[in-house]
């Protein structure tokens, strides 16, 4: 997830130091190995411009590709050069999309104000998701521009490594092109709370799928080994955020628990062990608070045990450690405020809860621009400067080996022509075909032939007009195609609305037109699966059931008409009733009684 603190309040210009950039000094040199370059420049750093260094926030670009300053109109309120000059930061997650000319632009004009900076230290533009269908501002973005494939969830159902692969590769080009070299993504969360919000941005339930999967993510936004053609890989969400209470999201507080009534735990972490054999440069680890076990009942993020004991000691991982948005400072979000998600901690200050991060093993505060509380915590001797210097080893030594001190700008025509590049939206489409499962298919209903008369909803009647000939009403129809989106309850709180949580079943009142198209037509119903969905009802009436991940009109319609044949199979199962999830134990994958659908499940047509 992405949001972070409001920058109103933040204190003025810290240990101001002159912005006139030395030259020829030994970082500079790319001749000289990256320990020593590391070296030499941490040397010259003043506390302030440390400290910078160990935040990594939001930031936004105007539509033509120039920055946003103190006093224009967004969602946050960004100051741009205040982040760069007054507070030395040089992390940054762009918020939303563009035209990718206009984002190659911003790119470079970020990276010239950076080089006006005393000592020229190039900015790492990180970024959510964004090559799938999700529009939530607080974890991923649809794909507008960039090339568009199924969520991870429709990767998962074609449980193909080698697509996967093909997926990340296409990304890491596509975010090269513009200048992303950092993507806040794979989420290896296991999908065990059929109810949790965050299932459509994972691999789903099986452990040793996802396994595999991430295996061929990080290698395809990497490479072999990280280097100036890679896009760091930031693995989320360490130790595993799937077993959550009830499947509410640690985004809020209500949701903060995360429980292991099934003693699955080490379950969780198989996909994290993966993750750091194959290499990935980075992890986040989630907010919830672990409840019931040996570990301490503080949010990871804060939790020395699970950072520093079970990551780096236990794991052997070295790379950088990002929190999660938004551990320290309460945040305005579409005009409500959200408390900091110091969960367990709630009552320190944000100076104790800064202590704790760093203290944890933690290298950066996720969606917070306040340095001034690590310059606070060194000056006053309450953290040593050297334990800043092992995280700033790490965030420096990464800028260098991505190549961003030899040459961090991008090219604005190059950028333009790869971005959405025709073979790459054609291969997201045939992912999209390949990850749809076919669950039920009565009487043979599927392939349709020739040109029926044909009704849909949800579904575009110039894409539907290719297939058949469309019809105003189910009366007159042979055929009807119905889209739906995946159940969910409605959440007052603006963003917490984005968060899909709650019921997985339709109310009767929503049920009943639904059943009345079924019952007039064969009609063959594409659920949206962004989690499970309770469907007994459809499942048993409809003529066909098609799941989607995040599809086009086409690629469904492909699938309904035989122009592809379905490949997909359910990444996690589909529940038969509320009561069974009820019953469930979070932790422990595909553990409802009785699926309507067990993991796995889809049909092969002959």
């Amino acid at each position: 997830m992405r949001q972070c603190g409001t920058v109103s309040g933040m204190i003025g210009v810290m240990n101001a130091v002159p912005r006139v950039r030395d030259e020829g000094h030994p970082y500079q040199n790319p001749a000289l190995p990256v320990e020593q370059r590391v070296e030499d420049l941490l040397g010259r750093m003043t506390v302030a411009e440390k400290a910078g260094q160990l935040f990594h926030t939001m930031i936004a670009m105007k539509p033509d590709g120039s920055t946003v300053e103190k006093g224009d109109p967004g969602i946050l309120p960004i100051d741009t050069t205040q982040l760069l000059h007054g507070r030395h930061m040089t992390h940054f997650n762009l918020l939303g999309t563009g035209d990718p000319a206009a984002m190659a632009r911003w790119q470079n004009t970020v990276q010239a104000m950076a080089a006006e900076t005393r000592l020229g230290i190039p900015v790492t533009v990180s970024t959510d998701p964004r090559h799938a269908f999700t529009d939530n501002v607080g974890a991923s973005f649809n794909a507008g521009a960039f090339s568009a494939w199924p969520e991870p969830l429709g990767l998962a159902a074609t449980r193909d490594p080698q697509l996967v692969y093909e997926f990340a590769d296409t990304v890491r080009r596509e975010y090269l092109a513009v200048g992303f070299r950092v993507a806040l993504h794979p989420q290896i969360d296991l999908a065990s709370e059929p109810r949790w919000s965050r299932q459509s941005g994972t691999f789903g339930s099986d452990a040793a799928l996802t396994s595999r999967l991430v295996r061929a993510y990080v290698r395809g936004l990497q490479g072999d080994r990280l280097g100036s053609h890679s896009v760091s890989a930031m693995v989320k969400h360490f130790p595993g955020g799937g077993p959550q209470k009830d499947g509410e999201d640690p985004h809020f507080p209500h949701g903060k628990e995360q429980i292991y009534p099934g003693g699955m735990r080490d379950l969780h972490l198989e996909p994290f062990r993966a993750a750091i054999d194959a290499g990935c440069a980075q992890m986040m680890p989630y907010y919830g608070q672990p409840v019931g076990t040996d570990w301490e009942e503080v949010g990871f993020g804060f939790n020395r045990t699970v950072i520093q004991g079970l990551l780096r000691d236990r794991l052997g991982f070295d790379g950088i450690v990002c929190t999660d948005w938004g551990l320290v400072s309460d945040a305005e979000i579409f005009g409500e405020v959200h408390q900091a998600r110091a969960w367990g901690l709630e009552s320190l200050s944000d100076l104790e809860k800064a202590a704790r991060i760093l203290d944890a093993g933690c290298d950066q505060f996720g969606g917070e621009a306040r340095p001034e509380l690590v310059v606070e915590l060194v000056e006053s001797g309450r953290v040593p400067e050297h334990r800043v210097d092992t995280s700033l080893r790490r965030l420096l030594r990464e800028k260098f080996v991505l190549g961003l001190f030899d040459d961090p700008y991008v090219d604005v025509d190059l950028a333009a022509e790869t971005v959405g590049r025709a073979d790459f939206t054609e291969a997201g489409a045939r992912a999209q075909r390949r990850s749809l499962p076919l669950l039920t298919n009565t009487g043979d209903t599927l392939p349709v032939t020739g040109r029926p008369k044909l009704y849909v909803e949800n579904v575009a009647a110039d894409v539907a007009g290719r297939y058949g000939e469309l019809v105003p009403g189910p009366a007159r129809a042979d055929l009807a195609v119905l889209r739906l989106r995946t159940p969910h309850e409605p959440r007052a709180n603006a963003f917490e609305s984005l968060f899909h949580s709650g019921r997985l079943a339709f109310t009767d009142e929503e049920l009943r037109p639904i059943l009345d198209l079924l019952d007039a037509v064969p009609t063959v119903v594409c659920v949206n699966l962004e989690r499970a969905a309770v469907i007994p009802e459809i499942a048993t009436r409809a003529a066909a059931l098609i799941a989607d991940y995040g599809a086009s009109d086409a690629a469904i319609l492909d699938i309904v008409f035989g122009r592809a044949r379905p490949e997909g199979r359910l990444p996690f199962e589909l529940p038969r009733s509320m009561t069974a999830v009820a019953a469930s134990r979070p932790d422990v994958p595909n553990d409802t009684e009785n699926p309507l659908f067990p993991h796995g499940a889809g049909l092969t047509l002959d």
